[in-house]
């Protein structure tokens, strides 16, 4: 998972510097986002608007979801049926959130705080839902390994330094995929040591035309104050360079403020993600070879880090007209907190728990914005996925951030089973931006013609964060929930479809886009339906109308 996408402009400012400092220019695909609309945001005489992903699905400037003419012409003199039980399998979530109080699941069977499992279900107190990265002492799993980090450490205890003429013939497969796995980390590790330089030149460079010009930020020089005149010295006039051409791109000070909060980023993955001695797994206490083990963790469902989780939920349910910052999806629901996700790659087993959990408990909806490109526990997800398809649940996941074609890239979770077959119940969503030209599909969105099912916004988009406050954020993980939200909005008010005819509704009645977009990662024009297996974007009046006419 990467919760760093809000960086919409971290690539333009790097070419910027690039071409007036020297510095180099970085593109790592996994973390840079939407260069294409960025570059071209003043070109469109429009902005994102905090409610723009609830704007009419085919109507200019923006191709939104057209949630709110659903309510105001299908759904006003109607009442819902149905409170729609969605499970949010993220990082955790700020339950005491103003804009999400009384949208958290309770669990009405379990008597609070008196340490004892009333109704049975394997876990002690777990009100709210379940934090599967949590120890047995109220400790969290916070920073975590990138699944290749762990298969690294893995088989380099019985392959590192083992020349390849000695491996025994039944391990020549396993030393195989040491080999790649060893390709894959030192590629990554080479990657992010070359990030945390370019990122270091940037700061320096920042940090020195600040000083020079005598401010501690950006925002406090205008344009005219910039501009260069005989009396500068050389240095004055290369700050004026550096600070003015970043501020003509539309960047403030909170952008520079990203990308110290990325350097962080990427400095933490040496110490963490990218460092195959750590391993904090031992906070949570469970014998994590023994996938049977299902009944670990803590209740505490927010965590030492929620601000992704909490992003989610709200876009999915935060409350309506309530004049706070966020409108919710999907009014009468309720959400299913299971903390799963840390910072770092999500383990299977957690993911399967976490899944179970959802399934057993009442969940109707599970949205999954989280992914990775190894997973090698995947039995047992297939085996939590197929339980949860066949009582009825929802899956939806994003697809993915890393700019990737998953017809011919693996990336997990997936609807394909090891052992063959797939989960019915299943729809994996890229993300659309709030341009409607040729950069709709957002640049760092994964897609695929067979495996993505269809698109919704995911750029931009505004809802809760932790403490109160609200934040726009981009990434296929904020248009998941968009469809989650829509399929819990059609369930809570035609609550006998089933799962499968929601999903059916939702692919058949999205937004056709006939037009030439941008292909995300490589700048290639292709036509927009080549990019899911719907070829469109999420429509939920047309949706609601479609369920008004199967239901009557």
């Amino acid at each position: 998972m990467n919760n760093f996408l809000k960086l919409a402009s971290f690539s333009a400012l790097m070419l910027i510097l690039s071409s007036c400092a020297g510095s180099k220019t970085i593109t790592d695909t996994e973390t840079e986002t939407n260069k294409g609309a960025e570059s071209n945001a003043e070109a469109e005489a429009v902005t994102a608007t905090e409610t723009w992903h609830l704007a009419p699905a085919n109507a200019s400037p923006y191709l939104g979801t057209g949630v709110e003419k659903a309510y105001n012409k299908i759904l006003a003199d109607k009442s819902p049926q149905k409170k729609v039980v969605v499970a949010i399998i993220d990082s955790g979530t700020d339950i005491h959130h103003e804009d999400l109080q009384g949208k958290i699941w309770v669990n009405d069977d379990e008597i609070p705080g008196n340490n004892v499992d009333d109704d049975n279900n394997g876990y002690v107190d777990d009100i709210y839902g379940w934090n599967f990265i949590g120890g047995p002492d109220s400790t969290h799993v916070n920073k975590d390994t990138y699944e290749v980090t762990r298969l690294y450490a893995k088989l380099s205890e019985r392959f590192e330094g083992v020349p390849v003429d000695s491996v025994a013939p039944e391990n020549q497969e396993d030393y195989e995929y040491y080999l790649q796995i060893k390709e894959d980390f030192n590629k990554r590790v080479d990657k992010n040591n070359m990030e945390m330089m370019q990122i270091s030149q940037f700061r320096q460079a920042i940090a020195s035309a600040k000083q020079t010009l005598g401010v501690s930020s950006i925002d406090s020089l205008s344009m005219k104050e910039l501009q260069m005149t005989e009396n500068d010295s050389p240095q004055e006039q290369q700050a004026k360079q550096i600070i003015g051409a970043i501020k003509s791109q539309g960047a403030s000070e909170k952008d520079i403020q990203d990308v110290e909060d990325y350097y962080e980023h990427v400095s933490g993955l040496a110490e963490y993600g990218l460092n195959p001695e750590f391993d904090p797994r031992h906070i949570v206490g469970d014998d994590y070879d023994d996938l049977s083990d299902r009944y670990y963790g803590n209740n505490d469902v927010v965590g030492p880090t929620a601000d992704h989780g909490t992003h989610v939920a709200g876009i999915v349910g935060a409350i309506r007209n309530n004049d706070l910052g966020a409108q919710g999806i999907a009014g009468n629901v309720e959400l299913m907190i299971l903390r799963t996700v840390p910072d770092g790659d999500e383990r299977d087993k957690d993911v399967a728990n976490a899944i179970r959990y959802a399934a057993e408990n009442g969940a109707d909806i599970m949205n999954m914005s989280f992914g990775k490109g190894y997973s090698p526990q995947k039995e047992y997800v297939d085996a939590a996925m197929q339980y949860a398809d066949s009582v009825g649940v929802l899956m939806v996941s994003g697809s993915g951030n890393g700019s990737e074609n998953t017809d011919s890239t693996d990336t997990y979770p997936t609807r394909y089973y090891e052992n063959g077959g797939k989960a019915n119940n299943y729809l994996s969503v890229g993300a659309s931006s709030w341009h409607s030209d040729s950069t709709l599909a957002a640049n760092f969105s994964n897609y695929g013609k067979e495996n993505v099912d269809l698109f919704a916004p995911g750029v931009d988009v505004y809802s809760t964060f932790p403490n109160n406050s609200y934040e726009p954020n981009s990434g296929t993980s904020m248009a998941s929930p968009v469809v989650a939200g829509v399929a819990a909005l059609i369930m809570s008010y035609y609550p006998e479809l089933t799962a499968t005819q929601v999903k059916e509704i939702i692919l058949e009645t999205v937004t056709e886009v006939d037009q030439v977009v941008y292909k995300p990662g490589n700048g290639e024009a292709v036509p927009f339906s080549q990019l899911s297996s719907s070829g469109g974007i999420i429509n939920a009046y047309d949706a609601i109308q479609r369920a008004e006419e199967l239901t009557n």
